[in-house]
């Protein structure tokens, strides 16, 4: 019997149920990809419909001109293949700090997307790069073939115009398989040493995410029979030390219709955030709806986060 993660995250201390305060604005522009990645927890892929259309993101670029202090967090699918991108990026110039675009790379090596490198640079847009592993076999078995040679065309581009030095790369690794990621320092050096001796390629920080126990990877661990041994595993490396650090006490996610998470991963789940009345809220409402101290929709994926060195949208959570 797995223990309920809120229970086990209530006796470390109640207060780390609680939404906190706002400094990162997640938002996902919806489910269209180039790829079609094994351990995908959005389903994205080539045939998505949920696509942010222009209203919301006014209404993106409106509560950002509201609350100037922000990181902007930019997510998909593959959000780039959204047709509203570049109206996201232009709109939101100077509303924002820090812009963080979570790309799976390959697609700025496709021919429709070959201007992006450039225009990243351009608009100093923080780089968020997919790259499960630095072995070609491992990223082409969870990913796709030809999805690493493509990842390392696009990263000697970047570093070409500035990026790993002048303006910030950083590489994101996930477990191909049920397990959790080793320690992320280790695993950066790694990161650094192989991809500098192999291919020049320099970036500034490894993110390690534990792989969520939904979406596609569900579905893989179910067809394995090895969902509950996953979830035990994940339970069983509990870190109480990481439980203060959860991602969702100071993140708020964004759908394409402009409804609120208290993650990504929750938002996969269908769990918005909802008010005393049950009514689901929105961007436009947050302005005028209580949040600070809510508490968070809690539920047993969300021991990924708290596995080991625990798991967050920018990597590891303990030192």
């Amino acid at each position: 019997m797995i223990p309920l993660f809120k229970d086990r995250l209530s006796a470390v201390n109640p207060e780390f149920e609680t939404f906190t305060s706002l400094q990162t604005l997640q938002v996902n522009l919806g489910n269209l990809c180039n790829l079609h990645c094994h351990h995908c927890h959005v389903n994205a892929s080539r045939r998505g419909t949920e696509v942010m259309g222009i209203e919301v993101i006014e209404q993106i670029a409106t509560f950002l001109s509201r609350h100037p202090q922000l990181t902007l967090d930019i997510t998909g699918g593959c959000p780039e293949m959204n047709p509203n991108f570049r109206y996201l990026i232009e709109r939101t110039e100077g509303l924002a700090p820090h812009r963080l675009l979570r790309s799976n790379l390959a697609v700025m090596a496709e021919p429709e997307w070959e201007w992006l490198p450039e225009y990243c640079r351009q608009h100093e847009l923080t780089i968020i790069g997919s790259l499960p592993c630095y072995l070609e076999e491992n990223v082409d078995g969870q990913r796709g073939q030809g999805v690493y040679q493509k990842s390392i065309q696009v990263l000697k581009q970047l570093n070409a115009l500035g990026y790993g030095c002048d303006l910030e790369l950083n590489l994101v690794y996930n477990p191909g398989g049920e397990f959790i990621p080793g320690r992320q320092h280790d695993l950066e050096a790694a990161y650094k040493d192989e991809l500098r001796v192999r291919h020049g390629i320099t970036f500034n920080h490894l993110f390690t995410i534990t792989n969520a126990p939904i979406g596609r990877f569900r579905e893989h661990l179910e067809a394995t029979d090895t969902y509950t041994k996953y979830l035990q595993l994940l339970a069983g490396r509990f870190n109480p030390d990481a439980a203060e650090n959860i991602m969702c006490r100071s993140l708020i996610s964004v759908d394409w219709q402009g409804k609120l998470y208290n993650c990504d991963f929750n938002q996969a789940l269908g769990m918005a955030i909802t008010a005393a009345d049950g009514s689901e809220i929105y961007l436009s409402e947050l302005d005028n709806s209580s949040i600070s101290g809510k508490k968070i929709y809690l539920s047993e994926h969300c021991y990924c986060c708290t596995a080991g060195e625990g798991s967050s949208c920018t990597g590891a959570l303990l030192p």
